[in-house]
């Protein structure tokens, strides 16, 4: 058996990692792509690599040399690389294919090593890997049959998103037999090659044969083995992650704050948002008006605050939208002199904003505080932040105690930003929220902000409010705000999420449940400690662990993100978060816990 590595190609989509180098001696982590081949080719009995070279082929020749881990190198040189695609290259190493079995591997690919096995055990001598069809991949696409033959390579011009269950995609390593490359990948090569020319790719050559339903190509399918094809710096980013050690996969997830669609195994109990809502009708329904919405500029801020006011049932002059409460944290920052204290751990946005804030750090058993701690923290500041539930600690004021503050601070003329983005998945939450108009007029030292994204399952669309009867303060703040903040995604959500309000009130109490069951989950693990909570995620505390080991773990051996608060001003100890997702992921998560 021998290994073919097409690597004649410039490419030129990853800019300048390969201004002065073939796209095969890009560097991810400690190693070249090439180097990551062979090292998972040569820990088998292969009797020599053909890799055809063609741009800057010197340095990759000086690089490897003429043998690698003691198997043979041989080039096949392909110095119209810049004129010609793959297939010119296989085309020009045809001689060395009519010889002996060959798999072929694309240079441009990192794969889990288990892959290269499975290919060399595999009974069927002519055989392709593929692995589902999932959004991120791009490229040739098969579908097969039931004895795991490829009936059908789907042009893109024919690709079907209603038929994406039935999709392969190719992962660019094959396995040929001697007899079939002699037989009928050579003879259909060279004709194709006359017939079309040079700048072509050797997989439409495989597509001839098999529409000729010559049933001699199977699939090898994955199932959960790693692999990725670098084609420019948002591949070699991804594949950056997915091929790093346990520890610098962590951080570098961690330290994308979102975009984890990108990785398919990953489930993600760090970002908070509800599990159960929108509900399908809606999403149908957003789906019907994606194209238009897609098309169409939203409207400005007025007409924004005129559909959150409805929403929230306050005057719109009372409101201001956000792209996120992020926004609105921030232009709000940048409208107020006053100085604010805030108990921590709290949400960074608060602390890294405001950057005279008060901080001060609750000595209470998981960092609790009540009512009088929030009139303590008021005398040396102009007002108080109160995430409520608090971030990342669930810590809860109920509305009475909210009530007794507003009334304090109104007699001492001090102000009280209250953030209500978890309130709705507290017992009893609707009917604590103080974002109505009869308590918005009765304490106009009040500003409440709100993340939509978080509590309507939206994160992604990128909605918050921010409501107070200061009608000086809102006018300051939607002059800050950009014409066209928020898409038209986002405003056609606010245009219709009161058809779907019980459902969302629905939603919230499977959350409950849902948070319910965790919890007593996490009271029966010996080494976790969880705090009561009133949002969507819980706060615990580690008995003799560490928690970046524990989220490590939970990440490398179970595809679980977690939110390590060790990192959190003041936080010394081992603690974690851990959002409430559905029962089932829940129990994954219980899951993975206890086993280690």
């Amino acid at each position: 058996m021998q290994v073919i590595i097409p690597a004649a190609g410039m490419g030129k989509r990853l800019g300048e990692e390969t201004a002065n180098k073939t796209k095969c001696m890009v560097k991810l982590g400690d190693k070249t792509l090439i180097e990551h081949c062979l090292d998972s080719v040569t820990k088998h009995q292969i009797t020599r690599i053909i890799i055809v070279v063609g741009f800057e082929k010197n340095k990759l020749k000086e690089f490897l040399g003429e043998e690698y881990n003691g198997i043979k190198i041989v080039y096949v040189d392909n110095d119209d690389f810049d004129k010609t695609n793959n297939i010119y290259s296989v085309f020009l190493a045809k001689d060395y294919l009519l010889e002996d079995d060959t798999i072929l591997i694309e240079s441009d690919l990192i794969f889990d090593p288990k892959i290269f096995e499975m290919v060399l055990e595999n009974k069927c001598k002519d055989i392709a890997v593929v692995d589902k069809y999932r959004a991120w991949m791009d490229g040739t696409v098969v579908k097969i049959d039931d004895d795991f033959s490829i009936s059908h390579f789907i042009p893109k011009n024919s690709f079907n998103y209603e038929e994406i269950d039935t999709y392969f995609k190719t992962v660019n390593i094959y396995k040929f037999s001697k007899s079939f490359l002699k037989e009928i990948y050579i003879p259909f090569l060279e004709a194709y090659s006359k017939a079309l020319g040079k700048n072509e790719y050797y997989e439409q050559v495989l597509k001839v044969i098999v529409n000729l339903d010559t049933k001699h190509l199977k699939a090898l399918t994955l199932n959960g083995q790693m692999w990725y094809e670098i084609d420019d710096a948002q591949d070699l980013d991804i594949a950056d992650v997915m091929f790093s050690s346990p520890e610098r996969k962590f951080d570098l997830l961690s330290n994308r704050y979102g975009g984890y669609w990108r990785f398919d195994e990953l489930i993600d109990f760090c970002y908070l948002v509800n599990p159960y809502f929108p509900p399908k009708k809606m999403i149908d329904e957003i789906d019907f008006s994606l194209q238009k919405l897609m098309q169409s500029y939203p409207s400005g801020q007025e007409v924004q605050a005129m559909l959150a006011a409805k929403m929230f049932n306050i005057p719109k002059d009372y409101i201001a939208v956000g792209n996120g409460a992020a926004e609105l944290i921030n232009i709000m920052k940048n409208c107020m002199s006053h100085k604010f204290g805030i108990y921590g751990p709290t949400f960074e946005e608060y602390t890294a904003r405001f950057q005279d804030i008060d901080l001060k750090i609750s000595k209470n058993d998981g960092f609790s505080y009540a009512h009088q701690d929030v009139m303590d923290l008021s005398k040396q500041n102009d007002g108080v932040i109160l995430i409520n539930p608090d971030n990342p600690t669930g810590n809860f004021i109920d509305y009475d105690g909210i009530i007794k503050i507003l009334e304090e601070f109104k007699l001492s003329k001090k102000i009280l930003v209250l953030d209500e983005s978890f309130l709705d998945f507290a017992d009893n939450g609707f009917n604590s929220s103080a974002l109505k108009k009869s308590v918005l007029e009765e304490f106009d030292n009040l500003i409440v902000i709100k993340s939509i994204g978080k509590s309507f399952g939206i994160g992604g669309l990128r909605l918050g409010v921010l409501a107070s009867s200061n009608k000086e303060l809102i006018t300051k703040i939607k002059k800050d705000i950009s014409i066209w903040n928020i898409n038209s995604v986002s405003e056609f959500y606010l245009q219709i999420i009161a058809k779907y309000y019980d459902e969302y009130i629905e939603a919230c109490e499977k959350l409950k449940y849902a948070r319910k069951i965790l919890m007593k989950g996490l009271e029966e693990i010996e080494y976790i400690q969880p705090y009561p909570s009133q949002a969507n995620y819980i706060f615990c505390k580690l008995i003799n662990k560490d928690s970046r080991e524990l989220a490590i773990k939970l990440c490398n051996e179970y595809g679980i993100l977690i939110k390590d608060c060790s990192s959190k001003e003041s936080i010394n100890q081992s603690y974690i978060r851990i959002a409430v997702r559905d029962i089932r992921d829940n129990e994954y998560l219980l899951s993975g816990l206890q086993n280690i």
